[in-house]
């Protein structure tokens, strides 16, 4: 499942590819995808070019003069970047052509991802924009907001890093090395943790996330990047999905277990 690191990676391939092509056309292969009308949506895009790609939490912005093409890949979307004349595959759903014969489409074998064009003033009305916390390597993610946010809870500190309208982008695989890193077991109740934790769970947020966009995010189980690039931050992980093997600091078994139904991994003795 792509996180913030993998959105971030996927997010500045795309803007070395297509930034400023001219789009010729906008194809919608599977309608659900597209969050409202689409051939209102074509009608704003085609002839229009992208001029950035921004992210807020785990959606991409693909940004027009006038509006965003917001995208959220959720569990296992993809963009790749194909010339217009290859045959479309099977679970490729989206396609945006440019009118330099490329073909940016959109793979998603589950079908979750979702897309919304939407004007840019009104970016933060729209629901799943508007709910987003801080991101984790956001200078206003202190530990008093993460103190305000996690001590009047009794929900496990797995559950809570997980929560996208505290920490906007911190996914599964993430939420686990952060818990490892600050020393936190992920079964500690929210209402059980201090100023002083949320001040190490704040720096190990800033240390994660920054070297795994700095890797390109992990590859992992079903996610691999589709458009070239390799994330190499699965050689840095410390917990999530070694199971059974000895933990680098102290020797002792991997444990898993689940929380919030999630899977997760930890070290017992060296989180407390």
């Amino acid at each position: 499942m792509p996180e913030i690191a993998e959105v971030e990676t996927v997010r500045n391939t795309l803007k070395l590819k297509i930034l400023n092509q001219k789009i010729k056309d906008f194809k919608v292969y599977y309608a659900p995808i597209l969050i409202g009308d689409i051939e209102e949506t074509k009608q704003k895009l085609i002839g229009k070019s992208f001029i950035d790609i921004k992210r807020i939490g785990k959606w991409l912005l693909f940004e027009t003069n006038t509006h965003y093409l917001l995208s959220h890949l959720r569990m296992e979307g993809k963009y790749f970047l194909k010339d217009e004349k290859e045959p479309l595959e099977k679970h490729e759903h989206v396609e945006i052509i440019f009118e330099n014969g490329l073909s940016m489409r959109y793979h998603d074998t589950r079908k979750f991802g979702r897309m919304k064009m939407i004007e840019k003033e009104k970016l933060y009305e729209f629901e799943g924009i508007k709910k987003q916390g801080i991101e984790p390597i956001d200078s206003k993610l202190t530990k008093e907001y993460l103190y305000e946010h996690f001590s009047k809870k009794n929900i496990p500190m797995k559950t809570l890093l997980l929560d996208q309208t505290i920490i906007s982008g911190l996914g599964n695989i993430y939420a686990d090395e952060v818990l490892f890193d600050a020393k936190i077991l992920p079964t500690r109740l929210g209402t059980s943790i201090t100023l002083e934790e949320c001040e190490r769970i704040k720096k190990s947020c800033k240390k994660i996330i920054t070297k795994a966009i700095e890797m390109g995010g992990t590859t992992i189980r079903s996610y691999t990047s589709s458009l070239g690039v390799t994330g190499r931050f699965q050689q840095y992980l410390m917990v999530h999905k070694r199971e059974g093997e000895k933990c680098f600091t102290c020797n002792n078994p991997i444990i898993k277990t689940r929380i919030g139904g999630r899977s997760t991994y930890y070290c017992e003795h060296c989180q407390k």
